[in-house]
């Protein structure tokens, strides 16, 4: 665990509570350096009011737009770390998941393990939407259990525009998400 004097604690702001809408709400940035993911930006907020809270982390250094894929092949890798930025959209073809960004997302640090975790706490609770099917919804969970015990190999991508996400592991693959069109230069076509 860190010790306190290792979290710098950048600025307080006051500001509008976009659910109360009181200026009551608290917002904290703290600056930490986390082993093996480097600078993290630590975003808390809470409402006086009404206690809305939300919170975000994020890697500091952006490397520019980019998609970062990771395959899961033995048991092992589900302990691989994940910085995922609040705008980020994670995807993971293999289980026919996409988790996009929505206005409330929130970064997050946890483990591919824990991703599907996630995953599968947000299928429980879909299992009360009358438009889901149940057995729809039971085949998904089987399969995310499936890659959690490591009988199924998958891969993992994570596209972040801003590019502060990061899959802590050498066998992480990078590319830009956004590639510059180099044929086309000063207006002229050169097919």
């Amino acid at each position: 665990m860190s010790k306190q004097e290792d979290i710098q604690k950048i600025w307080t702001l006051t500001t509008t509570c976009p659910v109360c809408g009181k200026k009551e709400l608290i917002v904290e940035d703290y600056l930490y350096e986390m082993p093996l993911v480097g600078k993290v930006l630590i975003s808390v907020s809470k409402c006086k009011n009404c206690n809305y809270k939300h919170n975000d982390v994020r890697a500091v250094d952006s490397h520019g737009p980019q998609r970062i894929s990771f395959k899961v092949n033995e048991p092992q890798d589900l302990g691989v770390l994940v910085v995922r930025s609040s705008s980020a959209t994670i995807k993971i073809p293999d289980l026919g998941i996409e988790i996009t960004p929505g206005p409330a997302a929130q970064g997050f640090i946890t483990t591919i393990e824990g991703i599907l975790d996630r995953i599968l706490d947000a299928l429980s609770v879909m299992k009360n939407d009358p438009e889901m099917r149940e057995r729809d919804i039971k085949e998904k969970e089987e399969e995310i259990l499936k890659a959690k015990k490591g009988q199924k190999r998958f891969t993992l991508i994570i596209e972040d525009p801003e590019g502060v996400s990061r899959i802590i592991s050498e066998r992480a693959e990078k590319e830009a998400l956004y590639k510059q069109n180099t044929q086309r230069r000063s207006g002229i076509d050169r097919r």
